[in-house]
């Protein structure tokens, strides 16, 4: 990760962005453009099939979040493979990570979970793993596990937080507490794990100041990335019904972009930004339908920066 000191006073400038950027942070680790290579391994969710909770998160699809992930009809080496091609076209020079993203993806003995991710850092051009996971899926064993790769490999572990407040984890069938979450982090934090916290904007009920209180709290935690999701209403998803109840308001395309900017301003710099936004199969999103047009979303995240005069960490440690 690359630190960078803080400064009230002038832009801090990653590349031509004001935030610090996944690809800033690839071309620093890597010297290269790198791809994340998005791969089903089979996984199910204990917030799924009972020995947690049943039904799941109720934004989540029938894919477990990994809508654009490789087919699990195929071996996990012909996913990689297939997806890496097209990328290859394109970017002839670039590198891999194996990206576990459906599902939960530490949720089997760690026999499997080395079977399936010793596969993936054997096919060439691989220089690490991100793994998707909850953070009640990771008991001892699998913590040791993980340490022992980040010791050979590049490593990041994901894990959705989506909010901080417990009434809301309540409505989404979260199935664990924040309690729980600041505890995973910090075993794996221990083990000088990165962690990237995945947290989600436009929850039912959630005003313009319960989202930043999440990205507040996020960013005094020892996490190394964060990813921030639009909320993504899609078909077959439970929370239709809350939708179909009015408890769910879309958030407009202006009010996602001031907020965005608000919480880049209290991030803490060395922070990598993971993602900004997110993406929905087009035959499956109910709304908000803007969110389907991603580099204008973007594109005015970017403006809104310039027109402030701001960057990320510009309040990093002023807020109280």
């Amino acid at each position: 990760m690359i630190n960078i000191q803080n400064t009230s006073e002038q832009p801090l400038l990653w590349a031509d962005k004001n935030f610090h950027t996944w690809n800033y942070e690839m071309r620093h680790e890597f010297d290269s453009k790198v791809f994340k290579v998005t791969l089903d391994a089979g996984f199910t969710c204990p917030n799924r099939d009972g020995s947690i909770a049943k039904g799941g998160c109720t934004f989540c699809s029938a894919r477990g979040s990994g809508d654009f992930a490789g087919s699990r009809r195929d071996d996990l080496v012909t996913q990689f493979n297939k997806i890496r091609d097209r990328q290859h076209q394109k970017w002839p020079n670039a590198k891999y990570i194996g990206y576990f993203q459906a599902y939960t993806n530490t949720y089997a003995s760690v026999e499997t979970l080395r079977e399936y991710f010793e596969v993936i850092l054997d096919q060439p051009g691989v220089v690490g793993l991100s793994i998707a996971t909850r953070p009640d899926c990771l008991p001892d064993d699998v913590v040791d596990y993980l340490a022992e790769l980040n010791e050979r490999t590049y490593l990041w572990v994901e894990m959705g937080l989506q909010t901080v407040h417990e009434t809301t984890s309540i409505l989404i069938n979260r199935a664990h507490d924040t309690a729980c979450y600041v505890d995973a982090v910090r075993r794996l934090r221990e083990r000088n794990i990165r962690v990237c916290t995945h947290i989600i904007y436009g929850l039912p009920g959630e005003t313009h100041e319960m989202m930043l209180e999440t990205g507040r709290q996020v960013a005094k935690m020892d996490v190394q990335g964060i990813k921030i999701h639009l909320l993504h209403l899609m078909k077959k998803t439970p929370m239709v019904k809350q939708y179909e109840a009015g408890l769910l308001q879309f958030l407009e395309m202006d009010e996602y972009i001031k907020l965005i900017v608000d919480t880049l301003e209290i991030l803490p710099p060395e922070m990598t930004v993971h993602r900004l936004t997110g993406d929905a199969p087009k035959d499956l999103i109910i709304g908000p339908m803007w969110s389907m047009r991603k580099w204008e979303v973007l594109n005015g995240i970017d403006r809104e920066l310039k027109v402030r005069n701001t960057w990320q960490g510009k309040l990093w440690g002023l807020e109280e």
